[in-house]
């Protein structure tokens, strides 16, 4: 009879050691479904210009251009409208999922207006709002003219990438 209820018992430790291992292999497969999902998720790219931090707070109206060249550094492009003018561009798009296109999130066009002295006489951080170029300092909208016959191909430039 020991020999009954030791086969019994052995039948059962085999069979929750079985179980045991049948468990850790769920859980094995488990981690790795979602570290290969983790590696699909989202990502961001930055292009151009990369802001930093408090830079337009530190070119105060009627700085010189080799103050703001100190600051901002080298312009994306530079244009003369009714003195020069200095172009900082750059886009951020993102993608949800690691296979996906990117989607463009925000593009700005940073523009530091000179006068004849080589002073700044105004800046300006241009963006979108609603499908339209807005000024994020002003708070407005540019009228059509020469700064718009400007800034609008860099717009449509940047929405093709």
């Amino acid at each position: 009879m020991t020999t009954t209820n030791e086969n019994s018992l052995r039948a059962d430790m085999r069979r929750g050691l079985h179980a045991c291992w049948r468990a850790l292999r769920i859980l094995a497969a488990i981690a790795v479904v979602g570290v290969a999902l983790a590696a699909c998720t989202g990502e961001q790219f930055q292009k151009g210009y990369i802001l930093p931090p408090g830079a337009l707070e530190q070119i105060p109206i009627g700085a010189s251009q080799d103050q703001v060249l100190i600051v901002m550094g080298t312009p994306s492009t530079v244009a003369t409208l009714d003195g020069e003018v200095f172009y900082y561009i750059s886009q951020r798009s993102e993608r949800p999922v690691a296979f996906m296109n990117q989607r463009v999130v925000d593009q700005r066009v940073i523009a530091v207006y000179f006068d004849k002295s080589r002073r700044v006489r105004r800046l300006a951080n241009y963006g979108l709002q609603d499908g339209k170029i807005f000024d994020f300092i002003s708070r407005t909208t540019p009228t059509s003219g020469q700064e718009m016959s400007y800034l609008t191909p860099l717009f449509k430039l940047l929405s093709f990438n």
